[in-house]
């Protein structure tokens, strides 16, 4: 294909930068939507084929040149004005792509609303350039299934290589990495935005639980369900939680937040000065046999902070870190929530229930059944109401233990304005408290694969993490993309 692309898009470039280069009258919208086909149709589905990404979005040309318009007339609306989004395929979207989780039965639905996120996205000037592929039902369909597999959309693949492409919003992860599209929205249960992040080399934020609004989203459960951002910097990423973020009075989650709020202002490269810094690394020891620690990088990291000026507390202790956690909340909630949203939708889809789910599975056992799905057998036995005393006993003691005898109170005993872990050691304890984490790149181990960090606090300080993730990667300068060019994979 003999185009000649505008020169400004011959780098990777931040939100920022594009934002100053179509204010500067340099590129436009529309330009960049092109570029960003042009790199799905190359890398994506032909080339290495990552197959991250699910669907295109027809209109995104013509919405594209709206907003050029828009903007040559009125102004930007702001910083995400003409800036193309992917999205996760549990967030419905109101146009003419389908959501569907990644399964078979919900190929052909199209929802009669935006998700509420996808409004504010909307309002805000982002362009809904996709939705990408994702471990089916966010990992809620068999025990064996591997990460980033959906029956809709297949294998999701590393872009660095032949490595673990990380938990079910591998897809958004893979596709930012190989510069898909500069921003990606992913949601996370437990590990789903922290795990793709890291092992895809990018930047991801799993917010306080009630800081993104849920509504619209393919839910797993009602506890721990959030969306959050991916990017390629944690400028992007505040950028991006700055427009998802805002309370919903369909999701009485978001109540307790604060309201909107411009998490740019926290973008302070000297933000890790006299920050007192918690390294936590008492993983089980299988973390350590993974092949996803590496020792040396994880020295390097906890001496980068010091080197930047915060004071590190080593080894510190999370009481209930290595507790037999229950899974009840996980397992009852699933059924419940799964139950309720497939009831609502519309009459000419073949699934209405969990029950009537397993049966098309059954049915089309030859492309849904690839690995099998004991998990929505296991989670269609459980009764359908919420009163089981297992549940909600697993549910008060999920907090109670994530929070005051496990984040909260390391936090308290050793005066932490954060913990840092290796990898994403830390994602359970963090998304049964509902409190945030933010994954960033921290180098690549000999054999290519990228490592990671994740440093997490308290309910609600989004701004802080990022405070202190931006001065770490501003001066580390960690990440690096990979060499698509060079990479050859069958499908």
């Amino acid at each position: 294909m003999d185009i000649k692309w505008n020169p400004v898009l011959k780098e990777e470039l931040t939100a920022a930068a594009l934002q100053n280069a179509m204010n500067a009258g340099q590129l436009t919208a529309k330009e960049l939507v092109m570029y960003y086909m042009y790199r799905i149709a190359k890398y994506d589905q032909a080339g290495p084929a990552i197959n991250s990404i699910l669907e295109v979005n027809p209109a995104a040309f013509f919405i594209a040149e709206a907003l050029d318009h828009e903007r040559n007339t009125k102004g930007p609306r702001g910083p995400l004005h003409g800036i193309p989004v992917l999205l996760k395929d549990n967030i419905e979207t109101n146009d003419a792509m389908h959501t569907s989780a990644g399964t078979l039965a919900l190929e052909n639905y199209l929802p009669e609303k935006d998700a509420y996120l996808v409004n504010l996205l909307r309002q805000s000037g982002a362009i809904i350039l996709g939705k990408t592929n994702m471990t089916e039902l966010a990992n809620g369909m068999s025990s064996e299934m591997w990460a980033g597999y959906s029956s809709r959309g297949g294998q999701v693949v590393n872009p660095y290589g032949d490595f673990f492409v990380g938990g079910s919003s591998s897809g958004a992860a893979a596709a930012v990495a190989s510069n898909l599209a500069v921003l990606a929205v992913g949601t996370e249960t437990d590990a789903s935005i922290l795990s793709p992040a890291i092992q895809n080399s990018v930047v991801g934020i799993k917010p306080t639980v009630g800081l993104i609004s849920r509504t619209g989203m393919i839910p797993f459960t009602y506890s721990q369900d959030t969306a959050g951002p991916i990017a390629r910097t944690v400028e992007d990423a505040a950028l991006l939680l700055s427009a998802l973020a805002g309370p919903d009075p369909s999701d009485p989650a978001t109540l307790k937040s604060d309201g909107k709020k411009d998490y740019s202002v926290f973008l302070d490269s000297e933000g890790l000065k006299g920050a007192r810094i918690g390294v936590f690394k008492d993983a089980d020891e299988d973390y350590f046999q993974s092949g996803e620690y590496d020792e040396g990088l994880f020295k390097d990291a906890v001496l980068g902070f010091k080197d930047l000026g915060a004071e590190v507390i080593e080894d510190i202790v999370i009481p209930s870190f290595h507790r037999k956690w229950s899974w009840n909340v996980l397992f009852y909630e699933l059924k419940h929530s799964l139950d309720n949203y497939l009831a609502k939708l519309p009459p000419q889809l073949p699934v209405h229930s969990l029950s009537e789910l397993i049966k098309f599975n059954e049915n089309h056992k030859e492309q849904t059944l690839k690995y099998g799905q004991d998990k929505l057998e296991s989670r269609a036995k459980l009764p359908y109401s919420l009163r089981a005393p297992e549940y909600i006993q697993a549910k008060i003691e999920d907090i109670y233990f994530s929070q005051q005898e496990g984040i909260d109170y390391a936090l308290k005993k050793d005066k932490l304005d954060a913990i840092l872990f290796p990898s994403y050691i830390g994602s359970t304890i963090c998304a049964k408290a509902g409190y945030p984490s933010i994954a960033l790149p921290a180098g690549y181990m000999e054999n290519g694969r990228p490592f990671g960090i994740t440093l997490a606090a308290s309910a609600f300080s989004e701004g802080l993490l990022i405070k202190l993730g931006y001065s770490y990667e501003q001066h580390t300068k960690q990440r690096r993309s990979p060499s698509l060019a060079k990479t050859k994979r069958e499908k």
